[in-house]
């Protein structure tokens, strides 16, 4: 029987391949791979906005595959009811009875592709699935299955036609990333015709959903210390009190920050978290919960690190 140290970097150096595999697809970003599956492996959804063609859609199928999870895409538009989602009862003439018809929510990984295209209404739908993992329809409550992960797309430019997504349906996504454009060598391999979609069709899964599972029950053991825990608190108090927020992070998004840096943790080889694990993910997971407190708007991603660096680390 292997040992946990053993069984630990085993873990690791699988989520190396997988890093390494994402990457042939998508190119240049191992940055945001890393994140994304530090998100995913924390049992959290993930938020990607970012521009058209950047690769959005293609992360997140890639992401499905190379963990050998069920995928299904669901295009939002603004005429979408909430049916389209969860599914729909269909009265059968030959027995007199109504049958559910499962919608494409019933699967393991889930993309909404310009999530805010949809109505808040239709957004709402989503809610009680990416919280309670379960989908209530018609006076009868349906577990969805393990793992169940969201990936939401959005495009933050192009606002016409387009609902912002209310602060109840940001909060429950653990993190937010932008993929941004290629560098030189990478733009140059996708100018060549080297496209993803090849290296999509010939990517592999690497694990399977027993596998994630195994992963995320491993990563809800890393150990917190007292020290750690602290340094949440007081970035917790930091944003309550200070005048650079207009409104302060709640106890979940402490949840969230400690979720995202034992993730991460684990995933590089350590069952104990750090305070260097959490300023690693930090700004993906409090930039969407978080604005100015002058005039509400988003507070860049470097500014948000300055700010940050002025809290003290325990010790």
């Amino acid at each position: 029987m292997n040992s946990p140290l053993t069984t630990q970097q085993h873990m690791n150096q699988q989520f190396e391949r997988i890093v390494a595999q994402i990457s042939r697809v998508v190119l240049g970003k191992e940055s945001q791979v890393r994140l994304a599956l530090t998100c995913l492996f924390a049992g959290g959804h993930l938020l990607i906005e970012d521009l058209p063609g950047i690769g959005k859609t293609t992360l997140a199928k890639v992401l499905a595959k190379c963990l050998g999870l069920e995928f299904q895409r669901l295009q939002f538009t603004s005429d979408m009811l909430p049916g389209d989602i969860l599914g729909v009862s269909i009265f059968d003439q030959k027995t007199g009875l109504f049958y559910f018809h499962r919608g494409p929510i019933f699967t393991q990984v889930l993309l909404a592709d310009e999530i805010n295209r949809a109505t808040p209404k239709t957004q709402s739908a989503l809610l009680e699935a990416m919280e309670e993992g379960q989908v209530s329809f018609e006076g009868k409550t349906r577990t969805l299955e393990k793992p169940f992960f969201v990936i939401a797309t959005q495009n933050p430019m192009e606002y016409a036609g387009t609902f912002p997504l209310p602060e109840s349906q940001l909060d429950r996504f653990l993190m937010r990333i932008e993929i941004g454009y290629p560098d030189r060598a990478a733009e140059k391999q996708i100018l060549r015709g080297q496209g993803a979609q090849e290296a999509l069709d010939n990517t592999e899964a690497c694990m399977d959903k027993a596998d994630v599972h195994k992963i995320q029950q491993k990563i809800r053991q890393v150990h917190t210390s007292e020290a750690f825990i602290d340094y949440v608190r007081e970035i917790l108090h930091f944003t309550r009190t200070s005048p650079h927020f207009h409104v302060g992070l709640s106890p979940r998004a402490g949840l969230a920050m400690t979720r995202a840096a034992c993730s991460w943790a684990w995933l590089h080889g350590r069952d104990y978290v750090l305070p260097e694990d959490l300023q690693k993910v930090l700004p993906w997971v409090v930039g969407h919960r978080l604005c100015s407190g002058g005039d509400r708007t988003e507070i860049p991603r470097k500014e948000l690190l300055d700010i940050f660096t002025r809290i003290p680390v325990p010790v």
